[in-house]
């Protein structure tokens, strides 16, 4: 048997659960987490009591209540389900080689020695289960899958939920999956289904038999290729990007200096940044702003948001920053600053945003915008349509 060399671990119903463990009134009743306290909106999770009843992740809270009649819903609590989340990892890496922390309910975890088998890999997941529940909480429970990389370890942690353990290996691939549609594996949103129906690629079996160089066409990249030498069992490292981040910095000639036009740069700089960024087809999670001064000091701040490739989003971002670095009284002459987008990864990577409402890889509103303003640019000639006041500022004082 090919050996595993990947465990995936999903928690199931992970908020609810972190709920029913903190309040034992909560305990086999069925409950709902909102986004705000609010008879409107989206449940964001579900406890499996509710999930019963049908109601799932996005079910409208009218909805849920119609389904479920005394559900009981719970505003969200993120701060507390990181902290569970935190302590889980604690317990995880204590008894294996934890390498990732893929979100705040999913774990990845590195197999060697008896654990490549697949009775020694059972084994630490029992043993994983017994040392959760019991320095965590009973409550906390989660789905396991095994594999030979990381994509087929994560599609089999969903095949068998709750409490589930499930492995994919070239031992029993394709046949194993081939129930799941192409958008219930990871990766495929819908504009990728599309693609793939266009190419004749009409399910998960064809996909796993899919020459790997007719699928980096299909992609229109390398993930391509990658992709389904995994779904056939190659371990390939999966690269989340490959580049760190997107960023711009100057040395300042004199007439910019002054405070106000070193804001003005800084726009500029976010403006180029973020238009390389939607060329490349990805977005970033993460803003920062560096500026130094004359004196020799150096002002550095960093802000996490949504992952994004919103010009005007990321304008805002670099206004407030500025703002905190004016909060105690105007500074003096800026000798250089840089903006950063970092924590960067491919759009048709993104998960959705129940909230928005946004679907996995699609472009917000103001995306959209910033699209049409990159091909009116291309088109018109750069600097065609801006986003406001901002000072170009080329020659050889770049340094990014």
């Amino acid at each position: 048997m090919t050996p595993f060399r990947v465990a995936y671990l999903d928690m199931n119903s992970f908020f609810a659960s972190v709920e029913q463990e903190l309040d034992p009134a909560l305990r086999g009743k069925p409950v709902a987490i909102t986004a705000v306290d609010s008879n409107s909106g989206a449940c964001v999770a579900a406890s499996y009591e509710a999930k019963a009843f049908g109601v799932r992740t996005g079910t409208r809270v009218a909805d849920a209540r119609r389904l479920c009649p005394g559900i009981i819903f719970l505003p969200s609590r993120h701060r507390l389900y990181v902290r569970f989340n935190l302590a889980v990892a604690d317990v995880l890496d204590r008894y294996a080689e934890l390498t990732h922390i893929r979100s705040v309910d999913e774990f990845q975890l590195a197999l060697s020695g008896d654990a490549q088998t697949l009775e020694g890999a059972c084994a630490l997941v029992a043993q994983l289960k017994a040392a959760v529940a019991k320095e965590v909480g009973p409550r906390l429970r989660f789905s396991a899958g095994l594999g030979p990389n990381h994509l087929l370890a994560k599609i089999a942690g969903k095949l068998d939920k709750p409490d589930g353990l499930q492995w994919l290996s070239p031992d029993n691939m394709p046949e194993r999956i081939a129930h799941l549609s192409l958008d219930d594996l990871p990766g495929i949103s819908r504009a990728m289904k599309e693609r793939l129906f266009r190419a004749g690629v009409y399910d998960v079996v064809s996909l796993c038999q899919l020459d790997p160089r007719h699928a980096r066409q299909i992609w229109r990249s390398v993930e391509g290729e990658r992709f389904v030498r995994m779904l056939q069992g190659m371990d390939i490292p999966i690269i989340a990007t490959q580049r760190g981040g997107y960023g711009n910095s100057k040395v300042l000639s004199p007439e910019f200096r002054a405070p106000r036009r070193a804001y003005q740069v800084g726009r500029w700089l976010v403006e180029k940044a973020t238009a390389r960024l939607r060329r490349d087809g990805r977005v970033a999670a993460r803003f920062s702003l560096t500026v130094s001064f004359f004196e020799g000091q150096t002002w550095a701040r960093g802000v996490s948001c949504f992952p994004t490739q919103d010009t005007a989003f990321f304008l805002r971002l670099h206004r407030a920053l500025w703002r905190a670095l004016w909060r105690n009284g105007p500074p003096g002459p800026v000798i250089s600053l840089g903006v950063n987008l970092t924590e960067v990864d491919l759009l048709d990577r993104r998960q959705g945003d129940l909230l928005a409402p946004l679907a996995p890889a699609e472009r917000t509103r103001g995306e959209r915008v910033s699209v049409a303003v990159d091909q009116i640019n291309a088109r018109f000639g750069d600097g065609m349509i801006r986003y406001g006041i901002h000072a170009a500022h080329p020659g050889f004082f770049e340094r990014g």
